[in-house]
Parts: C-alpha cells; sequence; structure tokens
C-alpha cells in the first residue's frame, strides 16, 4: 500500500473514531470474537466487518445505482446473510451445519422496465476456510460458490454471476465509516435486548458492469446483453443482532440514500399489524460533517406516511410506492423509479419483500439523492 493511501486510510479512521487498516494499533486479534450485541461495545474495524459467528442472525447489504444523478440507467442490490443454526453445542462433527449462508441479488435495468432477482443458499460448517460457503471472521470475505463479497482497505469487490443477469462491480470507501444508533449500537423495539450492531457506508464510489437479459421462467439462463459498464454510488449496510425484532413487528419499511451534496440520510419504520408505528429510528450525516457523528433520529422523529400503492400480480401484496418522510432534518418525497422490484426470498431466507431503486425529492419536487427502499411484511408478517 502506498504511503499516501495508508496515510488517507488512517484519517478515515480518526475522523470516525475507529482504526480501519490491518495490524493498526487498537486492533484485535483477527481471531478473537468480540461477543454479542451489547451498548458500549466499541467496533473495531476491519474485525468488525467480518462475520460475528455467536450472534444469532447477520447480514451485508448493499445497494447502489449506475448511470448519472439525473439519468441513473441500473439499481443493483446484493445481500449476503448468516444464520445461525444453535448446532453448534450439540454436535462436534465438522460436518454439521452450525451455519446457515444465503445470498440475495437483483439488477433493476430502468430503460427496459426490467427487474431480475436471484438467490442462493448453502450450509456451512463455521470454519472460515471451508469452500465452496464461507464468512471469514477478521474482515469480510462471503462466498456461496461463485457468488462473492469481499473487503480489503475501503474497497469492497461484489460478483453474482445469477440467473439472467450478472453484477461483477468494485465500491471504493469515499468518506469515513458511519456509526448508526449509540456508536453502532442500534435500538430496533422498545426493549433494549431488540437491537443490533449496525454500522454503515454511505458514498461509496461504484466501478464496474452489470448485464442483464430477459430470463425464461423456471430456467437458470445466462445473461444474453452485452454488459454495461458504467459508474455511480452505492451503499452498504452490515448488521448482526440476536434479537432484533419485538413480537408485534409485522415488518419494517426502510431507506437509506446518497444525497447529491454528499450527505446521507437513514430512515426506518418498524410495523404493527394494524399499520401503526412500534419503532422508528435513522439518521442523517450531513456532506459538511463527516469528520463528526451522525445525527441519530430517535423513535419519535421520523414518520414515514404511505401514498399510492402498487399491488403485486405474484404474491398479492399491497407495497406503497410513494411515501412521505419527516425527520428532524427536514420533510422529503420518497419515490420509487420502478413499481414491480419485488423479491420472492422463499427458497432461502423464506419471505417476500419489496426492495428496489428510489428517489428522494425535497420540498420543491427536486430530486436531490437516490437510494434504496425496502418494505418488509406485506406478503405476510416477517421472521428472522
Amino acid at each position: 500500500m502506498s504511503p499516501a493511501r495508508r496515510a488517507w486510510l488512517q484519517r478515515l479512521a480518526l475522523a470516525t473514531g475507529v482504526w480501519g487498516t490491518r495490524g493498526a494499533p487498537g486492533s484485535i486479534s483477527h481471531a478473537a470474537d468480540p461477543g454479542g450485541v451489547q451498548r458500549g461495545r466499541a467496533l473495531r474495524f476491519p474485525r468488525d466487518q467480518g462475520a460475528h459467528l455467536d450472534t444469532r442472525t447477520e447480514w451485508w447489504y448493499v445497494t447502489g445505482w449506475l448511470g448519472t444523478a439525473a439519468a441513473p440507467t441500473h439499481g443493483f442490490q446484493i445481500t449476503f446473510f448468516r444464520s445461525r443454526t444453535g448446532l453448534a453445542a450439540d454436535n462436534a462433527s465438522r460436518f454439521a451445519a452450525r451455519q446457515l449462508l444465503f445470498a440475495h441479488a437483483a439488477l433493476t435495468q430502468i430503460a427496459t422496465r426490467r427487474h431480475h432477482h436471484d438467490q442462493r443458499i448453502a450450509r456451512w460448517n463455521g470454519d472460515p476456510a471451508t469452500l465452496p460457503a464461507h464468512a471469514a471472521v477478521d474482515d469480510a470475505a462471503l462466498r456461496i460458490d461463485a457468488w462473492s463479497m469481499q473487503h480489503l482497505d475501503g474497497v469492497w469487490q461484489l460478483r453474482a454471476p445469477a440467473g439472467g443477469f450478472e453484477l461483477s462491480l468494485t465500491l471504493s470507501r469515499t468518506q469515513p465509516l458511519l456509526l448508526q444508533g449509540d456508536r453502532g449500537f442500534s435500538r430496533k423495539g422498545p426493549d433494549e435486548a431488540q437491537a443490533s450492531h449496525y454500522y454503515s457506508e454511505p458514498q461509496l464510489a461504484v466501478a464496474g458492469r452489470v448485464q442483464g437479459s430477459a430470463p425464461t421462467a423456471g430456467s437458470d439462463e445466462r445473461p444474453t446483453a452485452p454488459a454495461d459498464a458504467g459508474e455511480g454510488r452505492a451503499w452498504l449496510d452490515h448488521e448482526w443482532s440476536d434479537q432484533l425484532l419485538h413480537p408485534q413487528a409485522v415488518g419494517w419499511d426502510w431507506i437509506g440514500i446518497n444525497l447529491f451534496d454528499g450527505s446521507a440520510l437513514t430512515a426506518f419504520v418498524l410495523r404493527r399489524r394494524d399499520g401503526s408505528t412500534l419503532w422508528a429510528g435513522g439518521s442523517f450525516r450531513s456532506a459538511d460533517a463527516i469528520d463528526r457523528a451522525a445525527r441519530n433520529f430517535g423513535p419519535d422523529d421520523v414518520r414515514m406516511v404511505p401514498g399510492p400503492r402498487w399491488r403485486s400480480p405474484t404474491s398479492g401484496a399491497d407495497y406503497p410506492l410513494v411515501w412521505q418522510v419527516q425527520t428532524p432534518v427536514g420533510r422529503f418525497e420518497l419515490r420509487t423509479l420502478l413499481q414491480a422490484q419485488e423479491i420472492d426470498s422463499r427458497a432461502t431466507t423464506g419471505t417476500v419483500y419489496w426492495e428496489g431503486l428510489s428517489e428522494l425529492l425535497d420540498g420543491t419536487g427536486r430530486r436531490v439523492g437516490l437510494g434504496y427502499l425496502e418494505m418488509t411484511g406485506y406478503a405476510g408478517t416477517l421472521r428472522l
């Protein structure tokens, strides 16, 4: 690594309050497991970008777009999930499936109004060196067959050769990590136990290529259209938890938006069955304060009011595709760029949800950012 790049990473680390290079002072052993989810636990990087095998649920979630702010051409999503099975204490065999790994990938083609998605699942014994599926513990390195997500020194490499489309992308850090909640401890319900460790990487610079085609139902068709190369912006979330959802929660509505001025906005609402808000939160970090902690929103600070809906012809779920988002830093309107961005993941995580590229508008109707909206629990109560 060049001295200039090392100095740049150190400035990012100091601005965030963490160290972001291997072997730096204050880092912990790569093999050490820092324990479960608890308030006050200091996150350490790159260790905490790796897997936390002692916790029940974990995911690395990337969304983004290619093109220009005025005319995005593609939206993309790739998520790796890890779930502990509970077999570790009961089965000493090295072949025991102590963990399950899942992955979802999706590509939205704006010009053709097409949305492709695919999924993978694998049993894993918990050994980070196992192939063809594993999750490293010293830094992020996830793999299920040919699908992979890997981090090294502020750069993420993503690859998903899927049925009917392919993603091959590089994401480069442009800002310090954003610790959500109380220094990375994020409440997700009225009880303290309903929480996750949660950090984000907004404003990732994207380069690479995506390739799509019109897949044939029931086939594992390979992409046939020419690959589209491009640049854009991405958002990464990494969360791990032992108990995420309150028993009354049926799902959530979440947005992660990269604003064009370099700011970053997160907002989420957890819903009860009657549609009322059980819990809410989020954060905002302005472009002129990336060297300081984000402004975090409390459960009474965020309102997300649904507008017109779209009924999925596949699941029958009704999804709001326009939202009025009220936060302490302003009121916005969120509009989806394509209705049909539903993902049927019943073959892996057992749920159907909506996840798609959306635009954020200010009070004058001007587009001020692009990002992703995720809506769960509309096709049935979400179970994690």
